[in-house]
């Protein structure tokens, strides 16, 4: 067994992690190690990725700030035993569900929001009782580094862990007895860490991606969708895995948006944003190569500019595009938007329908019934109407994918019981026994036909 592995699984084995104190205090720690390490934080993510200090800041420590607190507020609730109805058949009895930690955990973190998808499932982790082994994305090794040093400042290695290194390191990991996995990444790695833990039937969550979709319908306010679509898609240079990946846009609408986004992008990141400091870069070389590949097809819009010493790439609004068309294939996870143009809602329903599952979808539209339409005949992840990215920022919804987009939710009250396994309890009565039950009972026939039918 790796040392780290058995270390946490003694220590949690001998009770240390079970009460409402001790993992309260713990998440008062993960908050206090964010504000004391809030500048490197910020510095690390500005070298690997050029994040600027406003988008760091909101998107990854404001985010993980504002996730503490709800646990904070609602973790003895989420932790008392839910009691359950009791059935004729258990008259006597107490029935109740306990809310039991799963025990050594491990959480395989991406690269694209590296410091808030590392630490926001540790925050579930921890409220639900488990130890920790959190494996960092070694595409960002600044902000890796800055996670391992902070976290050995404030936490023992037999609770939470730090461990670095690149998929070698993983598949290690995964072959060890640990009792619940975590990932958030691609599709295809997706698939191989399921792959992996099947093997020892660790239960994981699955936080993918997908081609999430974008629809403008006629009757939209096309002003507020494309400032809201232009923040979605090109924050992070679009290397977020619910950013908008594709716009279906109505052909009576069409002209107007892409004038409006156009204007958004330039108010967002200036007419040369390729000189902007504050603009996001593409995380490598094979990435940036690859999304600028995507710049060969369709008809350029808007942006279309790269640096390749900077690796930045523009916003860039393309069309013209087809399903046939390898933007239109693959997850583009950068800042390219393709515009596909329609002509009925319904088709454009049964075009995604038959796609795989996306993580996310946007429907952009004043009409109730238009709107019910599309959250009821497409399924997805999760979204929102009339915004984008939005739904994630709130605790209270259970963020998670469905198909090839993910397995699981996490977020709130869903971290809390996606760490937690559910105890299923009965607690018999003495003071008298139910002789139906046993063979033998004359009545016992008759009893149970007419408690159970």
């Amino acid at each position: 067994m790796h040392p780290v592995v058995k270390l946490q699984k003694d220590w949690y084995n001998e009770g240390h992690t079970k009460s409402y104190e001790f993992r309260k205090e713990q998440l008062k720690k993960i908050k206090k190690m964010l504000v004391t390490f809030e500048k490197p934080i910020l510095q690390a993510l500005k070298f690997d990725l050029s994040k600027s200090e406003y988008e760091a800041y909101t998107a990854e420590i404001a985010f993980l700030k504002t996730e503490i607190d709800d646990h904070l507020k609602h973790l003895k609730d989420w932790m008392a035993p839910e009691s359950v109805k009791t059935p004729l058949t258990h008259t006597g009895s107490k029935n109740y569900i306990i809310k039991e930690p799963y025990g050594t955990t491990l959480i395989i973190a991406p690269w694209n929001y590296p410091l808030q998808l590392a630490i926001a499932p540790v925050i579930g982790a921890v409220a639900s009782g488990n130890t920790v082994i959190i494996k960092p994305s070694e595409l960002t090794p600044t902000v890796s580094w800055v996670i391992k040093r902070m976290i050995e400042q404030y936490f023992p290695a037999h609770y939470i862990s730090v461990i670095e290194g690149d998929k070698e390191v993983t598949q290690e990991l995964l072959d060890q007895p640990l009792d619940y996995v975590f990932f958030t990444g691609s599709v295809s790695v997706g698939k191989k860490i399921m792959e992996q833990a099947s093997k020892r039937l660790i239960p994981v969550t699955l936080e993918l991606g997908g081609k999430s979709p974008a629809i403008v319908h006629r009757d939209a306010n096309i002003d507020l969708s494309a400032k809201r679509i232009a923040w979605g898609k090109f924050i992070n240079a679009g290397q977020t895995c619910i950013a908008p990946d594709y716009l279906y846009v109505h052909h009576e609408v069409k002209a107007d948006f892409v004038k409006a986004i156009k204007k958004y992008i330039y108010e967002f990141y200036g007419e040369e944003s390729l000189l902007n400091e504050d603009y996001v870069k593409i995380v490598n070389r094979s990435h940036f190569d690859r999304i600028s590949s995507y710049l060969d097809e369709g008809n350029i819009l808007v942006g279309g500019r790269v640096d390749s010493k900077q690796l930045r790439i523009e916003p860039t609004v393309v069309d013209q595009v087809t399903w046939t068309d390898q933007v239109m294939q693959d997850e583009i996870f950068g800042p390219v938007l393709p515009i596909l143009t329609y002509d009925e809602l319904d088709e454009v329903i049964k075009q995604i329908s038959n796609k795989p599952k996306p993580l996310a979808l946007y429907y952009f539209g004043e009409s109730e019934i238009d709107q019910q339409k599309v959250t009821e005949r497409i399924s997805f992840g999760g979204g929102c109407i009339n915004d984008t990215l939005y739904h994630i920022l709130n605790p209270h919804l259970p963020f998670g994918g469905v198909g090839e987009s993910g397995i699981g939710h996490y977020h709130g009250k869903a971290s809390f019981e996606t760490f937690s396994h559910d105890k299923s309890i009965t607690k018999q009565t003495t003071k008298f026994d139910q002789k139906f039950r046993y063979p033998g009972s004359k009545l016992g026939l008759k009893a149970v036909k007419t408690l159970l039918g």
